[in-house]
């Protein structure tokens, strides 16, 4: 067996901007990237195909929404400017801390996130100081794949070391989270089950 958290809504809140083109447009103008006057258009565009589900990176996206513009800039430069328009101020969810030990008694622990900023997710748990708490980290990004879709859970159940009939997964989202239950996961919705009611959920075996 092995335990699996969302990130974002179920272990901690993120404070995010309400547009995000126009924090990213900041963040480029800051590193001297020209930024279209149509940018909100050009950021809120697809630029290119991908399967339904598949994650594409926000460097790859911005960068394609540059181009598409006829501006060019190096994906270091831009992952560094997504950083600093995402890599908002963040709070630990009430029992976030005494799940995340109650997971790693006898299981081991991971997060699996929908996240298309590279190592964002990683920063967040250090900024929240619960990296430590944490055994492997698996993110859209990195596996290529958001939930709900299967191979999402599959690999985190493969970073974890067991199968998805193995893998309890806890999550606030109904449609991405609960989404686990198809691949064979055992799904806790906090929507139904408080964080804080989970060590006692998991230590009763479910």
């Amino acid at each position: 067996m092995a335990v699996s958290f969302d990130c974002f809504g179920t272990l901690v809140d993120a404070q995010r901007p309400a547009e995000p083109w126009v924090a990213v447009a900041d963040a480029l103008r800051a590193r001297s990237i020209s930024v279209p006057d149509d940018w909100e258009t050009a950021y809120r565009s697809s630029h290119v195909e991908v399967e339904p589900l598949a994650e594409l990176s926000l460097v790859e996206h911005t960068q394609a929404a540059l181009a598409s513009r006829d501006v060019e800039a190096d994906a270091d430069t831009i992952h560094d400017a997504l950083f600093a328009a995402f890599d908002g101020p963040v709070t630990v969810v009430d029992g976030a801390r005494p799940a995340l030990r109650a997971a790693a008694r006898e299981e081991p622990v991971g997060v699996l996130s929908n996240c298309s900023v590279p190592g964002l997710v990683e920063r967040t748990l250090a900024q929240a100081d619960l990296a430590g708490a944490v055994d492997h980290v698996v993110t859209s990004v990195d596996c290529g794949w958001r939930k709900p879709h299967d191979r999402a859970f599959t690999r985190a159940a493969a970073a974890l070391g067991t199968d998805v009939d193995s893998l309890i997964h806890v999550g606030d989202d109904p449609r991405t989270d609960g989404g686990g239950r198809t691949a064979g996961v055992t799904v806790i919705l906090t929507s139904e089950t408080p964080l804080t009611a989970v060590p006692a959920k998991l230590e009763a075996g479910l």
